[in-house]
């Protein structure tokens, strides 16, 4: 199982990405989107789960939405009214659904200009 993000790019403060991250195979429960600053920890950004549950880190409740379609195996981070704070290299994260199993992607850079 691969998962292969991408979307990410440089824009500036205000601006909007979309990010996509495809899964080639497998069935997941959880899929979510990590991100990590420069100089710290990866932190969970959303997650939707395999009924469509959403859940958001509170500094983008309302900026950022996640959603999935399962047809293509790919989820997706739409991100409006991005900050500079927003910066970092965003990871898609998958949960196989029967082994419970952890897949990442390769990450994708986010750069947000003031």
């Amino acid at each position: 199982v691969q998962l292969q993000a991408s979307g990410g790019g440089l824009v500036q403060a205000g601006g909007s990405l979309r990010l996509s991250c495809a899964a080639s195979r497998g069935i997941f429960s959880t899929m979510d989107w990590y991100r990590q600053a420069p100089g710290s920890q990866r932190e969970l950004v959303a997650s939707i789960t395999s009924g469509g549950g959403t859940s958001y880190e509170d500094s983008v409740k309302g900026r950022f939405t996640i959603s999935r379609d399962t047809t293509k195996n790919t989820v997706y981070l739409q991100m409006n009214s991005l900050k500079p704070e927003d910066t970092g290299v965003y990871y898609c994260h998958a949960e196989h659904i029967f082994s419970r199993r952890e897949y990442w992607g390769q990450g994708t850079l986010v750069t947000v200009s003031s």
